[in-house]
């Protein structure tokens, strides 16, 4: 029988490797879609259902959304000249949760995070988090997109949540290692202990921040907590989604706090 190249097999081998290496690293999946603005780089990957959630684009379902989002999204980082690079990945089961510093005009910072889980094989969730206000100078609400759980935080996970629920400045910034830093969803870093203690100092002055755990992201070294904003102070909120990435040190204190929401302050807002 003649030998004949067979290109049926071949293209379906170079579809199963495109695939795994999606499925491998969803997020950069994602970021190459919307850098491309062209569905083709998730829909090979996820024939099934590709769903996404965006701060400003809100809930994005269905193949005709999905285009019109990449499109935007790709229009508007052009027009930003944003340039993206990866600062850190975290990784457990089903659920990859991955870190970007873009910078956008020129150089501001502009913190992203994006959640990408696989309810099986064929379909992929991208949740992105971060504040709308390095590119307008606005605070803008997004609404929950994840129901609370009852979900116990362990070491310093749990206690930072503890701080934060409580008002306690000095607790809270004790869990830092004296390197060790916070950093806010505009880029605002704070580093050190008396840098710490001054920020958190002037977050509870009208006492303590309620946060909702919804999913949590954990490998060891990080962990990611999806999280419902509830209170402020005084304040009750609309729940509010965000997401806190808290990474550890090697000497049991948190290296790194850093925070993807939107949520604006009750005392700035009233002023």
């Amino acid at each position: 029988m003649p030998w004949f190249p067979d290109f049926a097999g071949a293209a379906e081998l170079v579809r199963q490797e495109t695939r795994a290496a999606g499925r491998a690293d969803p997020v950069k999946q994602y970021l190459t879609a919307l850098t491309a603005g062209d569905t083709h780089a998730l829909e090979d990957v996820w024939p099934g259902e590709v769903v996404i959630f965006d701060p400003k684009a809100g809930e994005v379902r269905g193949h005709r959304e999905l285009r019109h989002f990449l499109r935007l999204s790709r229009d508007l980082l052009a027009v930003r000249y944003a340039r993206t690079e990866p600062s850190a990945r975290t990784v457990d089961g089903g659920r990859a949760v991955a870190e970007f510093e873009a910078r956008i005009d020129g150089g501001v910072a502009w913190p992203i995070a994006v959640v990408a889980e696989s309810p099986d094989e064929r379909s992929v969730v991208f949740r992105s988090y971060f504040s709308r206000r390095p590119l307008d100078g606005h605070h803008h609400l997004r609404l929950a997109i994840l129901k609370g759980a009852a979900i116990p935080l362990g070491d310093d996970a749990g206690r930072f949540q503890d701080a934060l629920s409580a008002g306690d400045a000095k607790a809270a910034a004790g869990l830092f290692a004296p390197a060790g830093y916070l950093r806010e969803p505009n880029g605002t870093v704070h580093r050190g202990p008396a840098a710490l203690t001054a920020y958190f100092q002037r977050c509870f002055a009208d006492g303590g921040i309620e946060l909702e755990p919804c999913a949590v992201t954990d490998d060891g070294v990080r962990c990611a907590i999806e999280f419902n904003f509830i209170r402020w102070g005084k304040h009750d909120l609309p729940p509010q989604a965000g997401l806190a990435v808290l990474e550890r040190g090697p000497n049991g204190k948190l290296a790194a706090a850093r925070i993807y929401d939107d949520v604006e302050p009750p005392a700035r807002k009233a002023a």
